[in-house]
């Protein structure tokens, strides 16, 4: 806990959905200051709101969470976009932090980094061995160009940048709208409207028959303070629960845990992206001690939860 007190911490998208749970584990180790930048003022994606926050925070260390993110129809639909601003926006920022002489800096990545066909379990040297699924490549890529930023600037100037790579997310606050949002929150949603509007069937994307892992927000956040606090090291560090599923799989325990009793229908014309995706996850337990907690049965029924509430809250809102 000591390494926090009093230390000045900038939290790029700070008010989003990851960011909002690590400004607040932040806040509760007695961090000084923490600082999240609203896009509205600082919009990362031009030098001069980036130098503005560094001089307005005073930061002794950076988390760089902001991103644009989305799911598979989100990537397809705005490829150039999610390249051009993920790759502004951090390409600049860990310029401006050298400029700047910041202490430490956390980027985040994406498991959209790894290659199509990457050997499960993903090991991070595993990286370079291949091009990343096609519907989210350009993200992917542009992501991973950070990393090799980081290790460029580390090795010339010295500076301490640390990069993860966190598997997919979900939990409360969300990104529930449904041309946006990835697999758990869009399908959340389908199956309470369902539920809701007494339709026999609910329709899914894909096959059902890829896997995915997922990580629990409130974990992904420990995951990065703890690695923010112990880790000063070069090499990427995956951050995952290491429980693989099907989507179809994920599908059925969210119809059941919704007691939504009608049938799935899997549309096959829609894109099923990267085949599998299970990570390793022996680095970060053994460099700084990080192990998932949140069980997914556990994490989607908080999820869920939240969500229902949520929707009680907009129509009490509306009437």
């Amino acid at each position: 806990m000591t390494f926090w007190q009093n230390k000045r911490v900038v939290v790029t998208g700070g008010a989003g959905f990851l960011g909002s749970v690590v400004c607040a584990k932040l806040k509760e180790r007695g961090a000084g200051s923490v600082f999240a930048p609203r896009s509205a003022q600082y919009d990362l994606r031009e030098k001069e709101a980036i130098v503005r926050m560094f001089r307005d925070g005073r930061p002794e260390l950076v988390i760089h969470l902001a991103a644009v993110v989305g799911g598979i129809g989100a990537n397809q639909a705005n490829p150039g976009l999610f390249f051009y601003d993920n790759a502004i926006m951090g390409i600049q920022l860990i310029e401006q932090a050298r400029l700047y002489g910041l202490e430490k800096l956390v980027i985040t990545g994406t498991i959209c980094a790894y290659p199509k066909f990457t050997p499960v379990p993903f090991k991070e040297e595993n990286l370079w061995e291949g091009y990343p699924e096609e519907t989210n490549a350009p993200y992917g890529l542009a992501k991973k160009m950070l990393l090799v930023q980081a290790q460029a600037y580390r090795q010339q100037y010295g500076m301490n940048a640390i990069y993860l790579l966190p598997v997919n997310l979900y939990g409360p606050r969300d990104n529930f709208d449904l041309e946006t949002s990835h697999v758990i929150p869009a399908l959340i949603r389908k199956f309470i409207e369902a539920k809701e509007a007494g339709v026999d069937h609910v329709v899914a994307w894909g096959t059902g028959g890829v896997t995915r892992e997922f990580l629990y927000v409130d974990d992904a956040a420990e995951g990065i303070v703890l690695a923010a606090e112990r880790y000063n090291k070069a090499a990427p560090v995956n951050l995952g629960s290491s429980q693989e599923v099907t989507i179809k799989e994920i599908a059925t325990t969210i119809k059941d845990l919704v007691g939504f009793r009608g049938d799935i229908v899997w549309d096959a014309s829609k894109p099923d992206g990267q085949p599998r995706r299970k990570l390793d996850t022996t680095r970060a337990r053994q460099e700084f001690g990080f192990v998932a907690k949140t069980t997914l049965t556990e994490g989607l029924r908080t999820t869920i939860a939240w969500y229902l509430r949520e929707r009680q809250k907009a129509v009490a809102v509306g009437a």
